[in-house]
């Protein structure tokens, strides 16, 4: 054979193994989505996705051995194509006022908090969306660790699902969604992961999942203004503002934020925003001694919110080590409020829970992170 026509014989090199296929977080599908899903992917007739999904969102399955009515078969299917991404419990807080403080561990070794804030009449979690988060706030622990990721639909679903069990276990409740309340005002910016947060929020609606009503549940935001009117229109949930400011110079100091969208442009965006009849735009103003808390920030409030309705939520500051600032105390907190109050504007001093368990947002996995970091090797 000549070398001509040797050098014409196919390369009978090994090719590279095919790469795994991807399972599919179920958890974070939407009904639509896991109905194309059950269909297009598993071959099974449509019912079956509300099956799954009353599992995956009423119950808070946690495996699909759990899923008892679907047959061996289908629940084989779905492991060799799905997946359920719980959270694991790293740590767990209890407050002499009631309040338990969880940190949890994602698959991938981050750390996040939820607070469970019970009272007489309702049982409240407070939610995070992101690990970390980009805003910067001077005053939030959280704001120190930066954005390490976005949260999934699941992994904030799964919070909430997680606290259900543990309620019903702790205080022997039968029903399956013993909290009545969610507030989404943990580690994170909601607006900032505005998609997963969308989706989330509408599994927690569900019928087939835990049913809470859109008046149970509030999102917290720093002020994304634009993304304040993409949140007006596409979801029905209340809306909560971090203002802790009655100046743009003050407001800039300790919220980045501020320097791209002022109060200016975050109470215009406020004031368009669509209310159902009654509604009000909660602003929360956290209480900081000796920064802005003085009677001329309280005028300032006053002239500031008029032409919207709302509410202020006074809250005294749960101090943070080392970052400097400090607590407006009771009697001083109860004065601002009766400025307020005077100036026609309800306000309402928020109890501050958890004080002796780190209650802060962050502050918790804020350190777990900087433990797994001296745990790594470098």
């Amino acid at each position: 054979m000549s070398e001509t026509s040797a050098t014409l014989l196919p390369v009978t090199e090994p090719l590279p193994a095919p790469a795994p296929a991807r399972l599919v977080d179920v958890a974070s599908l939407s009904m639509e989505a896991l109905a194309r899903f059950v269909t297009e992917e598993l071959g099974e007739r449509a019912f079956r996705a509300p099956q799954i999904y009353r599992w995956l969102h009423q119950r808070g399955a946690t495996s699909f051995d759990e899923m008892t009515d679907l047959s061996k078969a289908l629940r084989e299917k779905l492991r060799t194509k799905a997946e359920i991404i719980p959270l694991v419990k790293d740590v767990e807080l209890r407050s002499s006022d009631g309040t338990i403080k969880y940190r949890w561990k994602t698959r991938d070794g981050r750390y996040i908090e939820s607070v469970y804030m019970p009272t007489e009449d309702r049982r409240t979690l407070c939610v995070s969306t992101q690990v970390g988060c980009a805003m910067a706030c001077g005053f939030c622990m959280t704001g120190t660790m930066g954005l390490k990721r976005n949260l999934t639909p699941s992994e904030i679903v799964a919070q909430v699902h997680a606290v259900n069990r543990e309620v019903r276990k702790n205080e022997g409740h039968e029903t399956l969604r013993p909290l009545s309340n969610l507030v989404f005002m943990g580690m994170g910016e909601p607006l900032h992961n505005f998609e997963n947060l969308k989706t989330a929020l509408a599994i927690l609606q569900s019928q087939d999942g835990p049913n809470f009503s859109h008046r149970h549940i509030t999102v917290s935001t720093v002020g994304l203004v634009p993304m304040i009117e993409r949140f007006g229109k596409e979801t029905d949930v209340k809306l909560a503002i971090s203002l802790n400011a009655s100046t743009d110079e003050q407001r800039s100091k300790t919220m980045p934020v501020n320097r791209k969208w002022n109060i200016a442009a975050l109470l215009d965006a406020c004031r368009k925003f669509p209310l159902r009849q009654g509604r009000r735009i909660t602003f929360e103003y956290v209480l900081i001694q000796g920064f802005n808390d003085a009677d001329e920030d309280a005028h300032r409030l006053i002239d500031l919110l008029k032409g919207i309705p709302v509410k202020v939520n006074l809250i005294p500051y749960n101090e943070n080590p080392g970052l400097g600032f400090h607590s407006t105390g009771e009697e001083r907190a109860e004065q601002f409020r009766a400025i307020l109050a005077d100036g026609h504007v309800a306000a309402y001093i928020r109890r501050n829970r958890g004080r002796d368990i780190a209650g802060a947002c962050g502050q918790l996995a804020n350190t777990g992170e900087q433990q797994a970091g001296a745990e790594s090797p470098t």
